[in-house]
């Protein structure tokens, strides 16, 4: 064999370098970046030229490129953009760029033979990934540098493919949901399903995706997409350096989603924020976000832009909670061992939700460990908590959860003898089960049930609980399609005795039931086009109260109203359209109907006058599940993005929903004991519309997340009470309430920090909602026809999270909130009539207790980080309202010796200091 001498080789691949630098120089890109990531220099030059980037994204991060607007030379712009960072560039004869840090790579070949130097010029490959395969553990990093070919390699190469798996965890396998895919120098983007679950478009060409979650380690995978086809993914937990210290879910989503007034939390967030009593609360941390407020500290329920608190659909796992709340609304109903994030509409609502008004939160349950068994707890001042998980087989995996409380040794410190005898307690347990049949199908059950018991003395009883159960079966048509049919129970439940004294001693009993039924469908039609559409059905059953004598002396005479019964059903549709590479469109239609239906004796009244028992004109007696009254109407869906730069997005959008149920609650804040009432011939179903305009704009490599949101929302049909009326065991309840329509607006800020030893948000609120009544009797007007402020109106709304970390194992974490105080009606004046002292009060809600504002503290310490460990451990130490403020949760008067003195009512008057052990094994 002829062998090449070294000084001919070495002569020859300087030819070959001189000729690359000058191939090089002849391609040229137009660019310009200001402040732009490393990822915009690579997504650019790729787009317009031939050249592929490789590089380490650990040695880029936080990397930012500034570059004049021209035509630049390939070599030339990698100087320029590189230098100031101590970056090296690198280009071989197939116009592969290699990035590396400290010096650059030589990509010239020793003296060796002619044949040698052949076989080498390309790299041996590792081998191709063909069809539907299951991804390797990524323990390896040599997998993102491994091509998956998908599809048979003689099929079409135009065009666009769809790929589409699972995302699920290394170290457990449960699926990872909200996990972000993203084509690397494309627009496409998608988050996977709350099982973990993705479909995306793919260019058929050599592409690479991006995965990324919170608390994972990123990853990529590149691909050759010659037909469509699937790939699972597992991700890495990430064990974060401080400079990475990660509060977000998806870096950048807020600027690339079409939808506004969306926020995601995950739970490695929620358990970050220090809370009363130590426990990781989802409401509480819900309450920290813009446009978020509640009525009072510790009060049940949140008010979303001006909306009431059941203007709210709680979901767990697709279930409706009814009462999201335990121990008199200390606590939130979800165990934070059980869940693993969390959604919150507030603007851009999708149709496949509907029957509230304001908002959705959307509570994703935790799946079971699919490797081996596994478990979490914590001890905390009042509740204790337990969970296991593990797999039952290869292709079934269980999650078990309890928590309760022994909180009675709380109430005995009060120092009131009346309370002396008190108690309270609660539990809940959560259950769930997955079961894979194979690549398509898949059975998912999840069962909820909590129960509340408080008592102030011997004689006045309390309980409520909820339960929940639904079973998912989730079949998967084709690398486009998938679908979820969910079949389900929810219910909610209360009692109330009093027995103080013997004669009239009596028990109320409430329920409500649905039964539930929902078929969904995505479908990705191309990489314009990604359609969603289904059906629903929900049946309720309210038994709105029985009253009944308890003990052998009670006078009480058993009462009980007449259950009701309805039927809410929706048909939707919507298809996000990516109209370009920076208008994205978001199109809905939802049509939804309610019929009311028998058993029921409906009574009607003379028109025009007040409805009362005196002008009931007709009585008609309606048989079981004949038609009393139909509702029905369409609700669009509709928002815009358009992207400015790769950092920075404006947004709009309109939403139209509907409500048939309501509250009746004669208190501000939600209790035990309030009630549903259906839509009915009387009573008509809410309406709400809202439109609204955000602008989007990150900074520092998306690190730093600014928005600012303005909103303007209308309500119709919300229920609101005459003086003095009656809302329990009232058979005509349609005779004390008032319709009222209401208008809220509002501008929200927020500022978020992703990474870095200190992290956080802080955010801004200012919002207004007032109501009025309308077309009502004269006499049943409130404040004369105007406007009124509503009982959750406050329009300044602060808060600071902040969360530094010393270390791998110690934090501190810091929450300060201010907030206006809300609006009270008082006494005004004293005045004698027909011989007695009477009290005038002022207009509705003209005057406001006094504003609000608290700091909580917490200290965190990690267990050290040995792998071979029992069981992994933690402490949490906090203070709660620091500062010790007694913000006022009421403000009330009493008559006392002739005059009418006020006194302010707080929840909280001290600092609270509590201390939590949580493990894991």
């Amino acid at each position: 064999m002829t062998m090449v001498s070294p000084n001919r080789l070495a002569i020859i691949g300087l030819l070959v370098a001189v000729c690359l630098v000058a191939h090089a120089q002849r391609d040229q890109v137009a660019i310009e970046l200001v402040d732009a990531p490393f990822e915009s220099l690579v997504a650019q030059v790729e787009r317009q030229s031939a050249y592929r980037f490789y590089y380490d994204r650990a040695q880029t991060d936080g990397v930012i490129v500034n570059v004049p607007a021209r035509r630049w030379a390939i070599d030339e712009l990698l100087k320029a953009a590189l230098s100031p960072h101590r970056l090296f560039y690198s280009i071989d004869v197939n116009k592969r760029i290699f990035i590396t840090e400290n010096y650059a790579l030589i990509n010239t070949l020793p003296s060796v033979s002619i044949r040698d130097t052949a076989a080498l010029r390309e790299p041996i490959p590792l081998p191709p990934v063909v069809g539907h395969q299951q991804d390797e553990r990524a323990a390896d990093i040599s997998i993102q540098n491994r091509l998956f070919e998908i599809g048979s390699s003689g099929a079409a190469q135009s065009g666009t493919k769809t790929l589409s798996g699972y995302i699920r965890s290394t170290l457990t396998g449960a699926p990872v949901s909200l996990a972000s895919v993203q084509v690397v120098g494309h627009s496409s983007a998608v988050q996977a399903d709350q099982f973990g679950y993705y479909s995306i478009t793919i260019p058929a060409e050599r592409s690479v995706i991006r995965i990324s979650s919170v608390g994972k380690k990123a990853t990529q995978r590149q691909l050759l997409m010659h037909a469509s086809g699937r790939l699972d993914i597992q991700l890495d937990d990430e064990v974060y350096a401080l400079k990475e210290v990660i509060v977000s879910a998806e870096q950048g989503s807020q600027v690339r989603r079409t939808q506004l007034g969306v926020e995601r939390l995950s739970i490695q967030t929620i358990k970050q924020v220090p809370v009363v009593f130590g426990e990781a609360d989802v409401v509480r941390v819900v309450l920290t976000l813009p446009g978020v407020q509640t009525v009072g500290e510790a009060a049940s329920g949140f008010n979303v832009r001006g909306g009431a608190t059941d203007q709210n659909l709680v979901l767990f796992n697709d279930a409706t909670v009814y009462n999201p709340a335990h121990f008199f609304g200390f606590f939130s109903a979800f165990n934070p061992d059980a869940i693993s994030g969390v959604e919150l509409y507030k603007g851009s609502v999708p149709p496949k939700f509907g029957g509230r008004l304001s908002s959705v939160l959307d509570v994703a349950a935790k799946t079971g460990n699919r490797n081996k068994v596994s478990g979490a707890g914590g001890i905390g001042p009042l509740t204790g908590r337990l969970s296991l998980d593990g797999p039952i087989g290869e292709k079934t995996s269980f999650f078990v959860a309890g928590r309760s409380t022994y909180s009675d040794w709380l109430l005995r410190l009060i120092p009131d003898e009346g309370y002396k005898n008190s108690g309270a307690s609660f539990y809940d347990a959560n259950v769930q089960l997955n079961h894979e049949f194979g690549d398509k199908d898949a059975l998912y059950l999840t069962g909820y049930i909590s129960n509340d018991r408080f008592a102030f003395d011997t004689t006045s009883r309390y309980g409520y609980e909820n339960l929940n159960l639904n079973l998912k079966w989730k079949r998967i048509f084709s690398t486009e399609a998938y679908g979820m049919v969910t079949v389900g129970y929810d219910g909610y439940r209360f009692n109330v005795s009093e027995n103080l004294n013997k004669v009239n001693g009596y028990r109320l009993d409430y329920a409500i039931g649905q039964t539930f039924v929902r078929a969904d469908v995505n479908h990705r039609l191309g990489r314009r086009h990604n359609l969603t559409y289904g059906l629903q059905a929900i049946h309720y059953r309210l038994t709105p109260g029985n009253r009944i004598p308890v003990g052998e002396r009670s006078l009480i005479d058993p009462a009980y109203l007449a259950a009701e019964q309805g039927v809410e059903s929706a048909l939707y549709v919507s298809d996000s359209y990516e109209v370009d590479d920076r208008l994205t469109l978001d199109l809905g239609l939802r049509y939804s109907m309610f019929n009311y239906l028998g058993p029921r004796r409906v009574d009607y009244y003379a028109p025009g006058l007040p409805k009362s028992e005196n002008t009931i004109v007709d009585t008609r007696e309606f048989g079981s599940g004949q038609f009393i009254k139909t509702y029905h109407a369409p609700e669009f869906r509709l928002s815009a993005r358009y992207a400015l730069s790769p950092n920075s997005s404006v947004k709009a959008g309109y939403n139209s929903l509907r409500q048939y149920i309501h509250m009746l609650s004669n208190t501000t804040a939600i209790t035990p004991t309030d009630t549903w009432k259906l839509s009915d011939a009387h009573i008509k179903p809410q309406f709400g519309d809202q439109a609204s305009l955000g602008y989007y704009q990150n900074f520092r490599s998306n690190t730093i997340e600014t928005s600012v949101e303005l909103y303007y929302k209308r309500m119709h049909d919300y229920l609101d009470y005459k003086s003095g009326a009656v809302l329990l065991m009232n058979e005509r309840i349609e005779t004390d309430v008032i319709d009222t329509e209401a208008r809220a607006y509002g501008i929200e800020f927020l500022v978020k920090k992703l990474s870095g030893k200190l992290n956080g948000w802080a955010s801004y609120t200012y919002s207004r909602v007032e109501q009025r009544t309308v077309g009502v009797n004269p006499g049943d007007m409130i404040n004369r026809g105007a406007y009124y402020p509503s009982n959750f109106d406050k329009p300044h709304n602060l808060t600071m999270i902040g969360n530094y970390k010393f270390s791998h194992r110690y934090s501190f974490s810091l929450n300060l909130t201010y907030s206006t105080g809300r609006p009270i009606t008082l006494p005004v004046a004293v005045y004698q009539y027909a011989g007695s002292e009477r009290v005038y009060y002022s207009d509705r809600n003209q005057y406001r207790i006094p504003d609000f504002f608290r700091a909580d503290a917490s200290f965190n310490v990690e267990g050290n980080h040995k792998i071979k460990k029992l069981a992994h451990s933690s402490w949490t130490f906090g203070v709660y309202n620091v500062t010790g403020r007694r913000n006022p949760f009421s403000v009330y008067y009493v008559a006392e010796e002739g005059r009418i003195n006020g006194y302010k009512l707080s929840i909280f008057g001290h600092q609270i200091p509590f201390v939590t052990y949580n493990f894991r094994f």
